[in-house]
């Protein structure tokens, strides 16, 4: 059993106390909420989910072996210094010579990856992506939705604004999607790989 959540905490306080607990937090302005699973909510499909995420941490960390970027899946947190926030994104790069220190987080990621699920999609889309934002050194943000198939990719334009390129792999998957943050093309059919088909509405 983990100590008990203290009623308020700084960044500093929320990193020890983690640290003792049996589970994953995420932490915003110092609130504490129990991050987000993909089998918590009615219709999420955990193995899904797991294998898609897997699938694309194991060709960007293919892709950059060798190189100074690392890839982190789910396990690594991102310290969001500009939301007061911790998170833990289905999967980052990191190239910066700043992070290689870090143990316990990161703060400087090139690309963000978060598979959706229907428990965490407002989240994701919403004030998780403002927070991410505020990252100077973030390029690229890859929305992944399991249920529908669809890709979302964010790109940081010269201007620094966010523009948008949409994926659909389910009409071809040999549609691929350009990662430039990491100079890598992602075929749709690598993304879905093995992934098992999603579950019927209102199947538990």
């Amino acid at each position: 059993m983990g100590n008990p959540q203290p009623a308020h905490m700084d960044a500093d306080a929320f990193l020890a106390w983690e640290a003792e607990q049996p589970e994953k937090h995420e932490f915003v302005a110092g609130e504490v909420f129990l991050r987000g699973c993909p089998a918590v909510a009615f219709g999420d499909s955990p193995d899904r989910h797991v294998t898609i995420a897997g699938n694309v941490f194991a060709a960007l960390r293919e892709h950059l072996r060798g190189g100074p970027c690392r890839t982190f899946i789910a396990d690594m947190k991102l310290r969001v210094e500009a939301a007061d926030a911790f998170f833990y994104p289905d999967v980052m790069v990191t190239c910066g010579p700043q992070d290689r220190g870090r143990e316990q987080y990161k703060q400087a990621p090139l690309l963000v990856v978060e598979v959706l699920s229907p428990s965490t999609e407002a989240f994701d889309r919403g004030a998780k992506f403002a927070a991410y934002r505020s990252l100077a050194s973030l390029q690229e943000y890859l929305m992944i939705d399991p249920a529908s198939g669809a890709v979302e990719l964010y790109r940081r334009d010269p201007e620094d604004h966010w523009v948008l390129y949409t994926h659909d792999p389910r009409d071809s998957m040999e549609d691929t999607v350009e990662l430039r943050s990491v100079g890598l093309t992602l075929e749709g059919g690598r993304i879905f790989e093995d992934a098992p088909p999603e579950s019927p509405a209102g199947e538990a």
